[in-house]
């Protein structure tokens, strides 16, 4: 056995690739993607490290062409849950016993897996499945992904190499423990990095997995376990299950072994999973941990010196990349009066010059939402400001799902700074812009601040830098993530953290050490090497009269020190 303290790679930001027109990379993918299109893929469980499949197939469409089946996936029942659980279990002792830089190794093989001969896949993949455009997919689903691989195994060795001091006499040292049973990863769609990390950070760790995903983002998370495993991932450790939401959370969360969740999706969901392990917390053999990332109302606030040509861009990127369909979206804005004509003619100007269509096209900006639910929801959120006096549709507000789910980015411009709108998650490319007075620039800070139940994400754009200040700390607790003079999307892994609190979530920050500390129990060891063998302490020697000490004597007596 080897009793080395290993280094490991240093992690360091993948590249993104452009994907130009004749680059390597765009010739690579566009061959990738006419080849998943041909082909109807067979979309099975993984349990175990084997496929699983039912007798229940459901088809897999793009959201951008709903008409085209490109695979089925096997759906599960509870049966599928209790053996999922029952494997990592199986699984677990061998898996928590196994060296730290083993475990590292396979991560960051997943990694290399990933940036080289995978990259064109799971780019393709989330393209197709979640219709995403190409520079979005590589960011996310290579480039972010591999990231948290890479920086994760960083950290993990951090965590290890943090002990306490040892007095004179004692050897003190803290070992960091998987936690006791199974983690339960609930993955969203949006990300497929997301859907990715939320199994492997507990995993990597010394956990056992039991992983249920996002149906509209099965198609790409399927070829995320095909490279899991191809990295060495042994079986039992990460198991895929594709089961509807009541029939996982009936099993998991009343299991004795359930020791946590890590999850991103919707706050009521969130809030419900809560409700569940605390009216079940006396069923479970420890406290489980609770890791989510939830929604958010993310905003971009502008003072009246901002430059308003950085602001259009930060606006039209921030809120309309990927549909809006980012938990960070920029989706409410505040404008001042003197600066509002020019903000306005930009944006319309940048919407007017936005390509939509299939992700297959990569000179389209906009692509389709992620299915009917999400269409129908946001169409009527457009509906109801078309006909309500104190909206005004600036830009967009179409929208058709005859051959996808397209949606039109939209602006609206509220008179009501608390409008529908400006409060609710919408998830979708819908931005609403309230223009306040120039003079009302601190009042306007207390309504972005005490808007709604959100704080994800969120920016100040200024030039004048008391206005920066200002803003920084007024809104000190409304965003986890805050940025200025930028969008307020983009979290780069071991640059920003990511994370939010009040109503988004628990603020564990993916893509930092504190997110793996919350996968971990520490075991405090003290070892003393020559032990006291008298249990009194000089404290309990009797003092005479005049103060001197009473000491008994090898006879017994007492004798004056």
């Amino acid at each position: 056995m080897s009793n080395s303290i290993y280094n490991v790679p240093a992690a360091i930001n993948e590249p993104v690739l452009n994907y130009a027109p004749g680059s390597p990379e765009r010739e690579t993918l566009k061959a990738t993607l006419a080849k998943m299109r041909a082909e109807v893929r067979d979309v099975p469980m993984y349990i175990n490290g084997k496929e699983v499949r039912s007798e229940k197939k459901v088809a897999i469409t793009p959201p951008h062409d709903n008409k085209t089946v490109v695979g089925n996936f096997h759906q599960g029942d509870k049966t599928h849950i209790t053996l999922a659980i029952d494997a990592a279990l199986q699984a677990r002792e061998a898996w928590a016993s196994l060296d730290w830089e083993q475990r590292a190794s396979i991560f960051l093989k997943a990694a290399d897996l990933l940036a080289g001969p995978y990259r064109a896949t799971i780019n393709a993949a989330t393209m197709i499945g979640q219709s995403k455009s190409v520079y979005q997919a590589e960011i996310d689903a290579a480039c972010e992904l591999i990231d948290f691989l890479r920086f994760n195994v960083q950290y993990m060795r951090e965590i290890y190499t943090q002990q306490p001091i040892s007095s004179k006499g004692v050897y003190n040292r803290v070992e960091q423990r998987p936690l006791e049973g199974f983690v339960f990863a609930l993955t969203p769609f949006n990300f497929t990095a997301i859907a990715g990390n939320l199994p492997t950070s507990a995993a990597l760790m010394g956990n056992v997995v039991v992983w249920k995903p996002a149906n509209t983002q099965i198609y790409s998370a399927s070829i995320l376990m095909n490279i899991f495993i191809e990295a060495g991932v042994p079986p039992g450790v990460i198991n895929l299950v594709y089961v509807s939401g009541p029939d996982a959370g009936e099993v998991i969360f009343n299991h004795p072994d359930f020791a946590g969740i890590h999850f991103t999706g919707s706050t009521g969901v969130f809030q419900g999973i809560w409700k569940t392990i605390g009216n079940n917390i006396h069923k479970y053999k420890s406290y489980p941990r609770i890791v989510g990332e939830t929604g958010g109302k993310d905003f971009i606030m502008a003072h009246s010196s901002a430059d308003p040509v950085a602001l259009i861009t930060a606006l039209s990127r921030g809120a309309f990349e990927y549909q809006g369909q980012k938990c960070s979206a920029a989706s409410r804005a505040y404008v001042p009066k003197s600066l509002w004509p020019q903000v306005k003619d930009g944006l319309i100007r940048d919407l007017k010059s936005f390509k939509m269509g299939p992700t297959e096209d990569m000179s389209n900006f906009i692509n389709a939402v992620i299915d009917e639910k999400s269409f129908d929801k946001l169409a009527k959120y457009i509906d109801d400001a078309k006909n309500d006096p104190s909206v005004e549709i600036v830009a967009g507000g179409s929208y058709d799902k005859s051959k996808g789910y397209f949606i039109s980015p939209t602006v609206l411009l509220a008179k009501d700074p608390k409008y529908t709108t400006m409060c609710e998650e919408l998830f979708g490319p819908v931005l609403t812009i309230y223009v306040y007075e120039d003079d009302k620039f601190e009042e306007t800070l207390d309504l972005v601040d005490t808007t709604g139940v959100y704080a994800l994400t969120g920016s100040i754009f200024a030039q004048d830098r008391y206005a920066v200040n200002k803003a920084t700390k007024k809104l000190v607790n409304a965003a986890g993530n805050f940025y200025i003079n930028d969008k307020c999307t983009g979290a780069v892994v071991g640059q920003q953290p990511f994370g939010g609190g009040r109503a988004s979530g628990t603020n564990d920050k993916a893509g930092s050490m504190l997110n793996l500390l919350r996968w971990v129990s520490p075991r405090t060891i003290k070892e003393t090497f020559v032990p006291a063998t008298d249990y009194r302490y000089p404290f309990l020697n009797e003092e005479n009269q005049n103060g001197s000490a009473l000491k008994e004597d090898a006879k017994g007596k007492l004798k004056v020190n």
